[in-house]
């Protein structure tokens, strides 16, 4: 088991990074693994960051370039399992039949790089609700889920029955987080306003996330986990720790 950071909430918290090196020793020195994405504007500065992790006994679990071709192949090239899928717009407008004849071409090309194409189910995405998740798991066979514990239970979805019933096409990455209800009466198509991702333990939701480390260990899964707070009210390495120490835990 791998335990790293989605770090898009702490990019939010410093206003970017501005550092990898220094992204990475503030992480370690918490006790994780890595980060989920190299991000890179070129070949050289893919492989000077893929450098840097290495030479500080961390790993990272894909890549993202300036567009899907270069992730698909810089992913490829640095011997990773996935890449995120990224197939157009994959907002709520997009018509569904549209959105997911375009994953297949997705998922499709990055397999023949010899990668797996993955599903990240976001709120205000095209894929937010559970029945839209498996409409995306009928219709794409070749592809894979990204869980998002807490996207999933924010729409209303069933996290440890989605673990269950796809235990054999889960990424080999899982997102946690927790959930702040802020306004009940918002509806999700402001759900930045309704509610807010915060460490595991600080939610008042009843987010489940227990049930899904046992729902995980239930199946054997036995790679990435990441923690993803995508908003922070303190410094991020306090709250991302107490997510980790949690996490840890309970997969003892």
């Amino acid at each position: 088991m791998k335990f790293g950071v989605a770090d898009y909430g702490v990019n939010v918290w410093d206003g970017g990074l501005y550092n990898l090196e220094s992204r990475l020793l503030d992480l370690k020195g918490i006790g994780f693994d890595g980060i989920e994405r190299l991000e890179a504007v070129s070949e050289s500065n893919a492989l000077m960051k893929a450098m840097q992790f290495h030479k500080l006994g961390l790993d990272f679990a894909t890549c993202r370039g300036p567009n899907a071709e270069v992730s698909n192949q810089w992913t490829c090239a640095l011997g990773k399992k996935y890449v995120w899928i990224n197939a157009g717009a994959g907002t709520r407008d997009i018509d569904m039949d549209t959105y997911l004849r375009r994953c297949r071409k997705f998922i499709k090309e990055a397999n023949s790089f010899g990668i797996d194409a993955v599903l990240h189910n976001h709120l205000g995405s095209r894929i937010q609700f559970q029945e839209e998740v498996d409409a995306f798991m009928k219709e794409c066979p070749n592809g894979k889920l990204l869980l998002d514990i807490g996207h999933l239970f924010g729409a209303g979805g069933d996290i440890v029955g989605t673990i269950e019933k796809y235990k054999n096409r889960l990424a080999p990455a899982v997102h946690f987080k927790d959930i702040e209800m802020k306004d009940e009466a918002i509806g999700l198509d402001k759900w930045y306003e309704r509610l807010r991702f915060c460490e595991l333990g600080a939610g008042n939701v009843g987010l489940d996330y227990k049930g899904a480390i046992n729902a995980l260990k239930k199946i054997g899964y036995d790679d990435w986990i990441f923690v993803e707070h995508d908003t922070h009210l303190d410094e991020p390495v306090k709250e991302l720790k107490i997510s980790l120490d949690i996490l840890k835990d309970g997969f003892e």
